[in-house]
């Protein structure tokens, strides 16, 4: 890691711990109910919101026929300290990025992190259209593609990512419920079914790569229940064309405080599903050998009259983030099954096991 980096994450750190001692200082908004997107500018960022989030995952194959799961994530914060201030040393915002691979050759993931405060070009998030990066790390929107690079300390991606199909707006026209109080949503759209074209470099060698790859786009001030934990959630681009999205958010004893999903099939047609639809039923457990932490890495999810089956490409896909945005999560690629018959390859993400999660 590079001193600019290392300064840029140690600075975020020290920031992000002063902005929860002031929390409640600031009136985030709520996201408007009904919520009216427009776009391209609400693929850009929207700084006045306490929590934002761009999230590619997605399934690689290279020339030999190895399968490899990537995750690219930009988050954004408002942190609430020294709004007032004139300084451009003020941190209005801060910007964090997390990259990895699932490879199963090396058994365990790759993954690496940044954080930066916005500015001083260090960091950036463009209101205007997706387009961010922390130090050299890059995500953006160009026409009907975006591109990431990232130059890891053990691994470096170049990617395309296509864009094939509609985006898929995930709630009421994207204003999407996380809680049983009205303010408890989020801005959430996805892009499933983006086909990846590009390079990963890792033991040494360049590898070509395509895939198939799922893109989040979130904004909130929020996000979670004030009894939350955590949330377990899926983006599976479907076989056959169609898209699944499904979470669930936690409370205390583990069970679920709210729940939803949206599936849209092979024809287009899109359903939305409530919390009383949307069931996740967990299975066999993994238990990490660095943090303790055991997470469950087979789920049954039933969603409406669907059942479906997620198993890991590999169990330990557990990411260590605490010198970025402070959490531990697990953040893995899975089959989806139906039956006995595969139905996608997508990414599970597991939050809040450890510790309850605090954005």
């Amino acid at each position: 890691m590079n001193r600019r980096a290392w300064l840029a994450r140690a600075m975020a750190a020290a920031l992000a711990g002063r902005a929860a001692a002031v929390a409640g200082a600031v009136a985030w908004p709520a996201i408007p109910d009904p919520l009216s997107l427009a776009f391209p500018r609400d693929h850009g960022s929207h700084p006045e919101y306490r929590t934002e989030w761009w999230y590619v995952t997605g399934w690689t194959r290279d020339d030999a026929g190895v399968d490899r799961g990537v995750q690219v994530t930009f988050f954004r914060s408002r942190p609430g300290v020294a709004e007032a201030s004139t300084s451009a040393f003020a941190p209005r915002e801060l910007l964090f990025a997390h990259a990895a691979i699932a490879d199963p050759a090396r058994g365990r993931l790759v993954h690496d992190q940044r954080a930066a405060r916005a500015g001083f070009g260090l960091a950036q998030a463009s209101t205007l259209t997706t387009d961010v990066r922390v130090d050299d790390w890059t995500f953006a929107l160009d026409g009907e593609r975006y591109r990431t690079r990232v130059d890891a300390r053990e691994f470096a991606l170049d990617l395309g990512f296509a864009i094939t199909q509609p985006l898929l707006l995930h709630g009421e026209r994207g204003r999407s419920r996380k809680g049983p109080r009205p303010d408890e949503a989020s801005a959430y759209y996805s892009r499933p079914h983006l086909a990846i074209e590009g390079a990963i470099a890792i033991d040494g060698r360049r590898r070509p790569v395509r895939g198939r790859a799922w893109l989040d786009h979130e904004w909130s001030s929020e996000y979670l229940a004030r009894d939350a934990t955590g949330w377990d959630w899926i983006g599976v681009p479907l076989d056959d064309g169609g898209a699944l999205m499904a979470f669930r958010i936690r409370d205390r004893e583990g069970l679920a405080l709210w729940a939803g999903a949206t599936w849209r099939d092979a024809a287009g047609a899109t359903r939305t599903f409530g919390a009383r639809e949307v069931e996740f039923l967990p299975g066999r457990r993994w238990r990490s050998p660095r943090t303790g932490i055991a997470y469950p890495v087979e789920f049954e999810i039933t969603v409406g009259d669907r059942r479906l089956v997620l198993a890991p490409l590999m169990d330990d896909q557990e990411l260590d983030a605490r010198a970025s945005v402070g959490i531990v999560y697990w953040e893995g690629a899975v089959f989806a099954s139906e039956g006995g018959r595969t139905l996608g390859r997508g990414y599970l993400e597991l939050t809040g096991y450890g510790a309850p999660l605090k954005l």
